[in-house]
């Protein structure tokens, strides 16, 4: 499953980021998302646009073709 599937409000916890650009890669691990990390979506927006993601009190957006490279598994 990937983050782009998710539901809004639901949790779910990181698998894999390795299909992701490598520039994309490091700045969600300088915000501190990696494998094993849990977070929730806030918000989706319409057409394609991005995602709020919630870590630890931070909100995150991310884009929607970022999103649907991101493995997950739903907590």
């Amino acid at each position: 499953m990937v983050l782009s599937e998710l539901g809004r409000g639901e949790k779910a916890k990181i698998v894999d980021l390795f299909n992701i650009d490598q520039m994309v890669k490091r700045r969600l691990l300088d915000f501190g998302i990696m494998e094993g990390i849990e977070v929730q979506l806030k918000q989706r927006m319409p057409f394609k646009g991005p995602f709020m993601l919630d870590y630890c009190g931070q909100c995150l957006g991310i884009r929607h073709q970022e999103a649907a490279r991101i493995e997950i598994k739903r907590v």
